[in-house]
């Protein structure tokens, strides 16, 4: 019997957040369907060199779809004001020479001084010894849970998703049977209806001979079979099945399996000579459309 626990979805969505000493923390990781594994990370400046290794970590967890992970990050402290000693000491060097040099001129001030730019700069937790590697290992712990609070919304997002593609294969498997039942009297329904047309066209003085009759009839006979696209669809579901059964990392083969599906579907209809196959072909063709839709989220 199909595990649901084993059919994972592309979309999902996370969100984890520390709080530390001086700074909030958060990321965010969005996924939504796509053909391979795109991540694309957005971090805050001078964290870029992180990058590589973070999507490194997301690959080794997830298979497909487009994936976008987002971290803010919040100073909770003010930055720290402090003069820089060295432009400091340049300066006012300076300024006591240019006292002397000017008979009458008054001592340099001290908040003149520090007014100017270059003296006073703004000292980050950043610049604190450590305090950059301590954030560093914060960030990749918490994208790590991040990425795994990901996984298992994608997993329990596939449990959703694994009832609807269930009952839309089983809705398949019916239309399909109610097609098997409408084809396999196509060919008698052929037969009377040309030998109509031909008694009301030659009337019963002028009919064809039986040989001439037998050959049209089986000429239209095997234009009109759908044997063996019944024959294909009944494998395709069973394929279908199966791959459920497998569970995982199955998506791409299930949506190169709806393009057989669909073509069978198309197939049916074109050779349809009546009205009620007609119907359940189309109705077939929208049952698969729909299911294509689905299994375009399975990873």
């Amino acid at each position: 019997m199909t595990d649901p626990l084993q059919i994972v979805s592309m979309t999902g969505f996370a969100r984890v957040q520390v709080a530390r000493a001086d700074q909030t923390f958060a990321w965010e990781l969005r996924s939504v369907n796509g053909r391979g594994l795109d991540i694309k990370l957005k971090l805050p400046p001078g964290l870029e060199a992180m990058e590589l290794p973070l999507r490194n970590l997301a690959a080794s967890r997830l298979r497909r779809g487009n994936v976008t992970g987002t971290l803010t990050l919040k100073r909770e402290s003010a930055a720290t004001i402090q003069a820089d000693a060295v432009v400091l000491e340049t300066v006012k060097n300076l300024a006591l020479e240019l006292v002397k040099a000017i008979p009458g001129a008054p001592p340099p001030r001290a908040e003149l001084l520090l007014a100017l730019p270059g003296v006073m700069r703004n000292v980050s937790t950043q610049d604190r010894d450590g305090e950059n590697e301590e954030t560093i290992a914060a960030v990749e712990a918490a994208f790590a849970e991040a990425v795994e609070e990901l996984v298992a919304a994608r997993a329990a997002e596939g449990q959703k998703l694994f009832a609807i593609v269930d009952a839309n294969l089983l809705e398949i498997e019916k239309l399909y049977r109610a097609a098997c039942q409408e084809g396999a009297g196509q060919t008698d329904q052929l037969k009377a209806k040309l030998l109509a047309q031909v008694a009301e066209l030659l009337g019963e003085a002028h009919a064809l001979p039986e040989d001439r009759l037998a050959q049209e009839i089986a000429l239209l006979a095997t234009k009109a079979d759908v044997r063996e696209e019944l024959d294909r669809l009944s494998a395709h579901i069973s394929s279908a099945k199966a791959l459920l059964a497998e569970g995982v990392g199955i998506g791409r083969k299930l949506d190169f399996l709806m393009q057989e599906f669909n073509r069978e579907a198309n197939t049916l209809c074109s050779k349809s000579s009546s009205i009620a196959l007609t119907n359940t072909g189309l109705a077939l063709k929208a049952a698969i459309e729909q299911l294509r839709e689905q299994v375009q989220n399975i990873e």
